[in-house]
């Protein structure tokens, strides 16, 4: 069975200015997702989906492989992920029966996740997906909204007298990767459906990165892992 790790990384990302090349740990970000890749050895490629030419450079010469431009269509922010790997599988022919989309700004994936993730797929002939998920950290039933008058209500009012520990507990995409099997990603399937497999993910190893907010607690989390000696590379 033959499978390929396709990495996201379009040039023109808005709220952290060319993000996937941003130096994260004295490496182009992007350069985490693709080390760890090629670490896991599960793949027999790994390619990088990208519009920009720096980008693509990055990439090659950190190992991946960069067989093909992503049209202009294909790279602006409203474009989603499935998408995406559809054009790369449908660029790349039929040779690979898995695709395993990761994002280019997860430095904390490891390769032991890839590995979970591809054996809970493999192990249920009709599951599509297998994908990182992620515990909330605090019940998503006693939400707040800001009323706009400045005070607050609850999101939930009828869960407001029940105990914490009596609530259940919710889960979220961790944003670290989604295997997939090629003809499910071709026909588009939710990725959030009963034929999809989560992988758990602890939290503390779990952080999107979408703002600068969130890059700076990723750095945080990346450096306490490293010294803990929780990361692989």
């Amino acid at each position: 069975m033959s499978t390929v790790a396709i990495i996201p990384a379009r040039g023109g990302s808005q709220r952290i200015p060319r993000k996937n090349l941003k130096l994260f740990d004295g490496q182009p970000i992007i350069a985490w997702s693709i080390r760890t890749a090629l670490a896991s050895g599960l793949f027999d490629e790994v390619v990088v989906s990208t519009d920009d030419d720096e980008i693509a450079e990055v990439a090659r010469a950190h190992g991946a492989q960069v067989p093909f431009r992503r049209p202009a269509n294909l790279a602006d922010h409203h474009t989603g992920t499935t998408a995406v790997i559809q054009h790369a599988l449908q660029a790349l022919g039929s040779a690979h029966d898995l695709a395993c989309c990761i994002y280019a700004t997860a430095p904390l994936l490891q390769a032991w996740d890839l590995l979970q993730g591809l054996m809970a797929l493999q192990a249920d002939g009709d599951k599509c997906f297998a994908f990182s998920v992620c515990s909330f950290a605090f019940p998503v039933q006693r939400a707040l909204r800001l009323d706009g008058q400045g005070g607050v209500a609850p999101l939930y009012p009828e869960f407001v007298p029940m105990r914490s520990q009596d609530l259940a507990p919710a889960w979220h995409d961790a944003g670290q990767f989604y295997w997939g099997r090629r003809d499910a990603w071709l026909q588009g399937l939710p990725m959030f459906a009963g034929h999809s497999v989560p992988v758990v993910l602890p939290r503390h190893r779990v952080q999107d990165i979408d703002t600068p907010e969130d890059w700076r607690r990723a750095e945080y989390l990346f450096a306490a892992l490293k010294a803990a000696g929780e990361l692989t590379l």
